[in-house]
């Protein structure tokens, strides 16, 4: 496979998506398009890639970050004057072969492609199309065959009445010999009703040269579904979603209704889980053996451990370890570790925190940057003030400690084992090992204040 490549075409500009962005950088699941082709490509074991981008390369180079090679196609003049953006890239890869995508189709998958060219080898054919065959093929390019392959591909608007009933179609997704495609790329012509240079003429120009062309039927006819506008795009979507989820049910995961439920393809999530409706899991999300996630509950590049509850959270770029049980409506944000056995109630939000065993935060706090211990007990409204306006300080809570309702803890500061906090106080200093610490006022009550405020209050009505 070292000697192969493959050239994504990704130069679309997504006007019918309305888009700012290139087509291909349109979501899937929550992953760009082009994500899902060069993952299939990479699983094929293809790591030698070409992106050829146009109206919005920056964008895609971007995203890219530098992995692979791009060339730009800085005029939109068909499927083969993008492959010739390529040439110079093919030809270090002489003697090979190339496989030729479309950077918007993204159920072409790693088996066909594999698949694929086994045939191309094996019957030693100059260009292999993948095709599939379609119940209602309106739309697509029709494949003729003969004894030896594939006589040609004629498009809708040129077939006849007998070439309209074939449902074998063109995927847009070619294996060619490297050197055999450099040789005809030269002798692609745009003298047509478009202007423009297409891929699908090398077909006849190597039959013409004597040369073989064959196609490869694919097993799952979804490989050729690409995106054009927003109606497709939701459309590949709904295709996406529903095969996940029907994958993680193979696998012993348990939905009550899939009704609001969105798995990203990436999403890991162990058997004897039960996923509630409106639950959305994204990025690189795992999730534990017999945990019940949502309803309502939004998981982001988070790891969450067996006989876990999670009800209602938002969690992004954490890490939840085994029977924890947090919520309704908690927050946490990224950098958050919560230990086993820890209980987070409603209205609590966790930033870049350690939260140690067996401890409890159970309704209407903020804890930030704050290393926590085991054991520990928060009260109702307890905020770590981490944050001066210009820079951010951690707290460090020790093991059995009690921290009283409506504690500020304005960090740095450290709370020992066991210590106490009173309600209502704001903590600047360490509070030592066993200790209770009070930092509140004495109570003064002001006689006839209330009255005095009440008649100020009535003369102005």
């Amino acid at each position: 496979m070292q000697d192969n490549c493959a050239v994504i075409l990704a130069a679309g500009d997504g006007k019918r998506m309305k888009s700012k962005k290139p087509k291909v950088l349109c979501e899937v699941l929550f992953t760009p398009m082009l994500a899902w082709v060069i993952a299939s490509c990479e699983q094929a074991e293809l790591t030698n890639l070409c992106v050829v981008t146009g109206n919005g390369a920056d964008q895609v180079e971007a995203f890219l970050e530098g992995n692979y090679r791009t060339v730009l196609q800085s005029e939109r003049r068909g499927t083969g004057h993008a492959v010739m953006m390529a040439r110079e890239y093919l030809r270090e890869f002489a003697g090979g072969n190339v496989l030729v995508l479309c950077g918007d189709a993204p159920f072409m998958d790693a088996g066909t492609i594999q698949s694929a060219l086994e045939v191309h080898t094996r019957q030693n054919n100059a260009v292999t199309v993948i095709t599939a065959e379609l119940d209602e093929p309106g739309g697509y390019g029709r494949i003729l065959r003969n004894d030896s392959g594939i006589a040609g591909i004629v498009e809708q608007k040129d077939a006849d009445e007998d070439q309209l009933l074939i449902r074998e179609v063109n995927s847009g997704t070619y294996w060619f010999k490297t050197d055999d495609l450099l040789a005809v790329l030269e002798e692609l012509t745009c003298d047509n009703a478009q202007g423009e240079y297409y891929l699908t003429d090398t077909v006849a120009l190597l039959l013409n040269k004597g040369k073989k062309a064959g196609a490869y039927c694919a097993d799952n006819s979804d490989v050729i579904l690409g995106a054009n506008d927003r109606k497709t795009l939701c459309e590949l979507n709904e295709i996406a979603r529903d095969r996940i989820l029907e994958a993680h049910m193979a696998n012993g995961v348990e939905f009550v209704t899939t009704d609001g439920v969105v798995i990203a393809p990436s999403v890991q999530i162990g058997a004897g889980t039960t996923i509630l409706p409106g639950t959305i899991l994204r990025g690189y999300t795992e999730i534990g053996e017999n945990c019940v996630i949502g309803p309502n509950t939004l998981l982001e590049d988070t790891f969450v451990g067996d006989d876990t509850v999670l009800n209602a959270v938002q969690a992004y770029q954490s890490k939840v370890h085994s029977q924890v049980k947090i919520g309704p409506f908690t927050h946490l944000r990224p950098g958050s570790e919560i230990k086993s056995h820890v209980k987070i109630g409603d209205f609590v939000e966790v930033k870049n925190s350690v939260i140690g065993e067996g401890t409890a935060v159970a309704h209407l706090t903020y804890v930030g940057d704050s290393d926590v211990g085991k054991n520990v007990n928060f009260g109702c409204g307890t905020v770590t003030v981490n944050y001066d306006g210009v820079n951010k300080f951690r707290t460090q809570i020790g093991d059995d400690a009690f921290i009283g309702c409506n504690t500020n803890l304005v960090a740095p500061v450290k709370v020992g084992n066991g210590a106490y906090t009173a309600a209502g106080s704001t903590v600047t200093k360490d509070v030592p090992d066993g200790a209770l610490a009070i930092a509140r006022s004495k109570q003064e009550n002001k006689e006839g204040f209330a009255e005095r405020k009440l008649r100020d209050r009535k003369k102005k009505v």
